[in-house]
């Protein structure tokens, strides 16, 4: 189903929405300076218009008349759509569910500050409009890394904004990127994540692995020899020992690494697949050559 939809590049979505509806309520990112990120350099961040995503939204069913696209999904974008306003995204998803009564769920980006700066009966507000689904780029549990690449949150952070949403009735997807800290941080990197994440029990966990995007702070720190980048050997090394101190304080973890910059994707449920996918990781550590490195092209991320 083709639709001529209004959205200013570069736009981004996890994964799993790759069927979802896209619709802008936000442009770029609040916070903007992670080290490592280029994604939303070309823009400055702003929350739309109101009235210009109730016109996107009309132009969409105006498009579709009675039809619904296949997923019956919708990701907020950009960076943080969350960060919006309530007088923003209440009447977004009130017009969305008046054009769309199929609607199945809303999903959306998330920051630990933008959680914190909602209350908790705000955003259970939102999950009962359909937003409840969130993912959080938390890329580490261990703050000198956090430091390290500027993210703008502590650990801490992230794990009370990560507890305070689920509490709210969302669902939690949360990313960690391995290598992050490079060779220097990498046990203090690997320890304190599996903790965060033992301690959040997000409903969902993924890995993405750090590649160098050119030009980014992070990049230049490894042109000057200030982080020395993991070979593919160590990143399957951190994920098996993030994973391996992974023991979820409540329910399950459903876990994935099928991000295209891991060159073994992965998949299970934690605590029931912990021991098999761990044996897997040792299986491959044990046939990957030394001094290898990933070779991943930037702009496929």
């Amino acid at each position: 189903m083709n639709l001529l939809l209004n959205l200013e590049p570069p736009v981004y979505r996890p994964p799993s929405e790759a069927y979802s509806l896209l619709m802008q309520v936000t442009l770029g990112c609040s916070n903007n300076k992670c080290t490592y990120c280029a994604m939303y350099q070309s823009k400055k961040y702003r929350v739309r218009p109101l009235n210009d995503i109730l016109a996107d939204i009309d132009s969409v069913k105006a498009q579709l008349g009675a039809h619904m696209w296949p997923s019956g999904k919708v990701f907020l974008c950009d960076g943080d759509a969350l960060g919006a306003p309530m007088e923003v995204l209440v009447p977004v998803l009130e017009h969305f569910r008046k054009s769309f009564p199929g609607i199945r769920r809303f999903g959306i980006y998330a920051t630990a500050e933008n959680i914190l700066d909602k209350s908790e009966a705000e955003l259970r507000q939102l999950a009962d409009l359909g937003l409840n689904m969130a993912y959080l780029g938390m890329e580490s549990g261990n703050d000198e890394v956090l430091e390290l690449v500027k993210k703008g949150n502590t650990a801490e952070e992230m794990l009370e904004a990560g507890l305070k949403i689920k509490s709210a009735g969302w669902k939690l997807s949360v990313i960690a990127m391995l290598g992050l800290g490079g060779t220097e941080l990498s046990s203090v990197h690997c320890r304190d994540t599996g903790v965060i994440i033992s301690q959040m029990a997000p409903q969902f966990f993924s890995f993405l692995s750090t590649t160098p995007v050119p030009k980014t702070p992070y990049a230049r720190s490894i042109e000057k020899g200030q982080i020395e980048p993991l070979t593919t050997k160590a990143l399957l090394g951190e994920m098996r020992e993030i994973l391996g101190g992974i023991e979820p304080k409540s329910g399950q973890i459903i876990f994935r690494a099928n991000h295209v910059s891991n060159m073994f994707p992965l998949a299970g449920t934690l605590p029931r697949d912990k021991q098999a996918i761990l044996q897997q990781l040792d299986q491959w550590i044990s046939q990957c050559p030394e001094g290898q490195y990933p070779n991943i092209n930037p702009e496929y991320l």
